[in-house]
């Protein structure tokens, strides 16, 4: 007998058991040089054949590029997704998922003429092989997911991470080009309807998490219109997968807009109904699975990935493209309710564009552009959006002064209010709001607000690293109205700093509209109070200077 010492090292990943000493494939540790994950996919890889499966003469294919990642569970291992796989390692889209897909975009009058009901006792006319990619899909293969909604949004005064909001570990695959097939018994097909049936199911995406932007498909002109679209650009931080990777990734458009519902609904009911709403809007898992009425897409018309050289390296990227939010569930959603729920996802979007950003640092103005003197030597800070074309500016742009903060915030409020109206067993109880750090409740948050001159003119962005009071030396600097980070503090702060360009709107004398930009910007803080004294002492700064010239103001509650 061989003696082979520690042979339970030698076993691949792919093929240990779930648990600590064996395989953790979720676990990140920033101080390993190689997580399992890591290993597992440079195995998978190494061994994988290189050349896709061939599809038969009498199959019938089409390519199709997917526009970020794409992932389908392979539901091998309890608690991470990976990619489904077929001979040799390859990973594949199945035909039976294919199929379903397919038979979800049909008219009742196409199920009936391929048999294709369930309650059909004739076999099917097509039959579906299944995708799989054809370019090189092996590099960045590994994605990162960081939950966080209960980490900056509901947890008070917490300074660590609540359970289950650690970033983990998820396989998928990086802009791949997919291969499908199609067979028929049928004598003379009309081929080109099945494919518009296909491209029309790959509108609403294929796979795993695809209300997060997943699996959505590369150029292909949708059948229908999203449910609200605009027009972005911004800049900003950009991540990083554990391999190192940088990219720019749409489902910071979900979280971000994700977490403001949750604040807002936080302010009109309680903890519970506040989250059944916004599983309801965008997905969820709450005991069971809810699939959202809501999926994001983020169509890139430009994308620049660059590198903050000033003294961190640091990933960075400049964009623009179209957000658009498909509604998954159109069939089953009344008219009206689909009216009200396009005015929330609209204003929803308004609202996060108004009073921060999307990606990391959202809720900071971009150090770069707006206190050049804080650098060099320094780790970048914030983001910058703005509304990226002429439609968006004058249709989206509703906030064009101070004075119309107010109102706007009213108004989202007054949306969220109509859209409970129309759910079953949803109360609009305020005065028994979620007790969340960040609800959306006038007791609970303070927005103020000035005009800046020009990008040099920000007061507050001063504030977040130098004294505000220099006289007796009051700061708001890492305390826990900006928030506190140290080697053993990681602490959310409770102060947003945005400066939202101002464009006016001006009507021509053929009675055209189109924006003018004055460069001047709306310099605007949110505020969620805290019982500290740092946050007293700067509540009371503002508001012994409220409304004078230059000064800030406070816009809302009033």
């Amino acid at each position: 007998m061989v003696n082979i010492p520690d042979i339970g090292d030698k076993i691949p990943l792919m093929f240990r058991a779930q648990s600590k000493g064996r395989s953790q494939l979720q676990y990140i540790d920033s101080k390993k040089d190689e997580n399992d994950s890591q290993k597992w996919v440079k195995e998978w890889i190494e061994r994988v054949d290189e050349n896709p499966p061939q599809f038969g003469q009498e199959v019938k294919t089409k390519e199709y590029q997917i526009s970020w990642r794409f992932v389908t569970n392979g539901g091998q291992d309890e608690g991470i997704i990976r990619p489904v796989m077929g001979a040799y390692g390859i990973p594949f889209y199945p035909g039976s998922s294919m199929k379903g897909a397919f038979c979800q975009a049909c008219t009742p009058e196409q199920k009936q003429r391929y048999h294709l009901e369930k309650d059909s006792d004739n076999p099917s006319l097509l039959r579906f092989h299944g995708g799989y990619p054809v370019n090189d899909w092996t590099e960045n293969l590994l994605d990162i997911v960081h939950p966080q909604q209960g980490w900056q949004v509901k947890t008070p005064n917490t300074r660590q991470k609540p359970s289950g909001e650690s970033g983990f570990a998820l396989i998928s695959l990086y802009q791949p080009t997919l291969k499908f097939g199609i067979s028929t018994s049928i004598e003379q097909p009309d081929w080109e309807e099945i494919w518009t049936i296909w491209e029309r199911a790959l509108e609403s995406g294929l796979g795993c998490r695809v209300s997060s932007g997943y699996g959505l498909p590369k150029d292909i002109k949708p059948s229908k219109e999203p449910l609200y679209k605009c027009f972005l650009k911004g800049q900003g931080m950009a991540p990083k997968s554990l391999d190192g990777a940088r990219e720019f990734r749409p489902n910071i458009f979900r979280g971000a807009i994700r977490g403001h519902a949750l604040r807002i609904f936080g302010g009109l009911t309680d903890a519970k109904n506040a989250e059944k709403l916004v599983n309801q809007l965008f997905g969820g898992i709450d005991g069971e699975a809810t699939q959202g009425l809501l999926a994001v897409d983020f169509c890139v018309k430009s994308l620049e990935l660059g590198t903050f050289a000033k003294g961190y390296n640091e990933p960075t990227y400049t964009v623009t493209g179209e957000l658009r939010w498909i509604l998954t569930q159109s069939q089953s959603l009344p008219e009206n309710q689909q009216e009200c729920l396009k005015k929330l996802i609209c204003f929803l979007t308004r609202f996060a564009m108004l009073l921060g950003g999307f990606g990391k640092s959202w809720r900071r103005a971009d150090h770069s552009i707006f206190y050049e003197d804080y650098y060099p030597n320094k780790p970048l800070i914030g983001c910058h959006w703005q509304w990226g074309d002429k439609s968006s500016l004058i249709n989206d742009n509703k906030v064009r002064d101070l004075t119309h903060v107010h109102p706007f915030i009213k108004d989202v409020r007054t949306i969220a209010k109509q859209w409970m109206y129309l759910q079953e067993n949803i109360p609009i109880t305020p005065d028994n709001s979620a007790k969340w750090r960040e609800s959306w409740h006038p007791k609970n948050v303070e927005v103020w607000g000035r005009i800046a001159e020009d990008k040099d003119d920000s007061l507050a962005i001063k504030w977040l690293h130098k004294a505000y009071q220099k006289l007796d030396n009051l700061s708001i600097y890492k305390t826990s109205v900006t928030g506190i980070v140290t080697k053993n503090i990681n602490q959310v702060g409770r102060l947003w700093h945005r400066m939202y360009p101002l464009v006016n709107i001006i009507t021509t004398e053929q009675g055209k509209k189109r924006p003018k930009d004055t460069y001047k910007y709306l310099e605007l803080l949110t505020i969620f109070p805290d019982e500290s004294d740092d946050c007293a002492y700067f509540l009371g700064f503002l508001d012994e200077n409220n409304g004078q010239e230059g000064k800030f103001q406070k816009l809302w509650p009033k």
